[in-house]
């Protein structure tokens, strides 16, 4: 896909102070499109870093942003007749595997809830394409890999995992009622500048520059398909324009519904201790680890096929960790000065 492809098309972005929507957005102004960037900037992590991501994006004269909780539907409905979207992609979520066994109805209400006022914004505002955010939490305890998105998905193992699902059975229902063309992208481990604070690569981070002890969960027995971030970008810009029946058509797979999910991942699991090893080399500095069972709502590992997404684009996720770590490091003792 060519940047003339997206220039001069209207894309609204939800969670664009989030870590990929941010990306996204610049990727999106950088090849000429106008993008109405929407975030509730609640405070699961610190806000700071989403206004300092928003901060960056309001550089640009084709960004404007709008202060909306996605569960206001009738703020939803207003903003998109407002800026009349040709294409959609939603991102806002409330994220965390471990934080939905704490307060799950946040995830409820945003993340199922909050789906469903876009998807009834589109329903009565036509749009060209909706892709929306899913994880590849929702495998769960499928123990085949690697994942492939024909596998049934029918067994998460969080709370967050099951709102995810949930959001891909929305869509396929609406694609069906509707004829809403929408493409699911399940994203495996997500990493890179501007992370969430969060995440592990973060703790780790943090803790190895401070000469702080790590949890290591699973006495780190427990591998990750870690995918860096402008490859994630990548992927989603690559889909944009692409319409599920399309999508079908090139895969020999015609459907009735215009709606497809693509796994976005590395392919490439990577042990949990390497991953460790990468950050402290980044770093420079060993860290002392403190070996604990596995947490509720963790899965052992995950693997992403993603064939499907490269017969489609011509692209696959490539970044390998040790680059990808170096840079992340790098932007973090930039950005907070360690």
């Amino acid at each position: 896909m060519t940047g003339s492809d997206v220039a001069g098309c209207s894309v609204l972005v939800t969670g664009a102070a989030g870590f990929i929507g941010f990306h996204l957005t610049k990727r999106l102004l950088a090849t000429g499109a106008r993008v109405v960037g929407i975030d509730n900037m609640n405070s699961y992590y610190d806000v700071a870093l989403k206004v300092a991501r928003l901060r960056s994006l309001l550089n640009s004269a084709a960004f404007r942003f709008e202060h909306c909780d996605i569960t206001d539907h009738q703020t939803v409905r207003s903003l998109f007749e407002s800026c009349n979207p040709e294409f959609v992609v939603h991102l806002a979520a409330q994220v965390g595997v471990r934080y939905s066994l704490i307060n799950p109805s946040a995830y409820f209400s945003s993340n199922i809830d909050g789906f469903l006022a876009i998807l009834e914004a589109c329903r009565a505002r036509p749009i060209r394409h909706l892709l929306y955010a899913s994880s590849s939490s929702v495998y769960g305890a499928d123990s085949k890999v690697p994942f492939q998105e024909s596998d049934p998905a029918v067994t998460p193992v969080s709370v967050y995992a099951a709102t995810k699902r949930a959001n891909e059975l929305m869509a396929e229902t609406y694609a069906h009622l509707f004829d809403i063309p929408m493409t699911g992208l399940r994203f495996f481990n997500v990493y890179g500048p501007w992370g969430r604070p969060d995440m592990a690569y973060s703790i780790f981070t943090k803790a190895a520059l401070a000469g702080k002890p790590i949890d290591v969960f699973n006495n780190g027995h427990m591998r990750r398909d870690f995918t860096y971030i402008d490859d994630v970008i990548e992927a989603v810009y690559r889909l944009l324009h692409l319409s599920p029946r399309r999508a079908a058509a090139l895969l020999g797979q015609p459907i009735e519904r215009p709606h497809i999910i693509y796994n976005v991942g590395n392919h490439t699991p990577v042990e949990l201790l390497e991953f460790i090893a990468t950050i402290e080399a980044a770093v420079g500095r060993k860290t002392e680890r403190r070996y604990l069972p596995m947490q509720p709502g963790d899965v052992p590992e995950t693997f992403a096929d993603v064939s499907r997404l490269a017969c489609v684009t011509g692209f696959a996720p490539r970044t390998p960790l040790l680059e990808g770590i170096g840079r992340f490091v790098q932007w973090y003792r930039c950005y907070y000065g360690s």
